[in-house]
């Protein structure tokens, strides 16, 4: 009599039925993830090219404002700082504050939103950081950013308080009194304001790219199925007749 009887492995319809969709699922999902990761990865590149490339003059009239985003630009006018916008901004070293959105009137072409950077509240009021508030003809160097989407975890823009959370263009230029802005917005760059306030370099471009663990999570699941589906179905001990 041989020492170890005959396994036979005979999987159920139904459990088969129900684990092989679940596991072409799981894989597409990881792949689809990985296919994020590198998306994400090409579109931080792009940003960060964009923002380190000679700066070029922003056109009078735009007719492509998306081909502009995040490019390093620069833009002459001059700022109206009677105009001012205040959007919320979050904690810098345990202070709260504002970014100031000033309009740049140009020679040529509609105004243009200036976000020049970040004040502490108790700047807010303008006549607290006057050595900021450069008069005559300037010229921004800066980012080049679209408008801005409200998603729904963001507060709405309070227009009759001149408090923003997101940067709507139309909705600022009305509320500043102009009759239109420019498709894009420009953050201006790290160079530093008489006075300090406002500190501009406030531009960001590092975005969440944790594609690749969930990439590794529905892969790691699939395997975890494929061993389950395995062992459930594991060959039991037949007696030979």
């Amino acid at each position: 009599m041989p020492d170890r009887w005959p396994y036979r492995f005979k999987p159920q319809r139904g459990a088969t039925l129900a684990v092989i969709p679940a596991l072409i699922i799981l894989i597409a999902l990881s792949i689809w993830q990985v296919q994020r990761h590198q998306w994400k990865a090409g579109l931080i590149a792009e940003r960060e090219a964009g923002m380190a490339a000679p700066p070029m003059a922003l056109p009078a009239r735009i007719a492509d404002p998306d081909s502009l985003a995040f490019r390093h630009v620069q833009v002459t006018g001059t700022l109206r700082h009677d105009k001012e916008l205040f959007v919320a901004a979050v904690s810098r070293r345990g202070n709260d504050g504002y970014q100031i959105v000033t309009p740049l009137i140009r020679a040529a072409g509609p105004p243009v939103l200036v976000n020049r950077g970040w004040v502490p509240k108790d700047r807010k009021d303008p006549s607290r950081r006057l050595p900021g508030q450069v008069e005559g003809t300037v010229t921004i160097d800066g980012i080049a950013r679209l408008r801005q989407v409200r998603s729904g975890l963001i507060p709405e823009n309070q227009p009759g308080q001149n408090l923003w959370f997101t940067m709507d263009l139309p909705a600022m230029a009305a509320a500043a009194g102009l009759p239109e802005v420019a498709p894009v917005y420009v953050e201006a760059g790290p160079a530093p304001n008489p006075g300090i306030y406002p500190l501009g370099g406030q531009t960001r471009v590092s975005l969440p790219n944790d594609h690749l663990q969930y990439a590794a999570t529905w892969f790691l699941l699939a395997i975890a199925l494929g061993v389950i589906y395995v062992v459930y179905h594991r060959p039991k001990p037949t007696r030979p007749d």
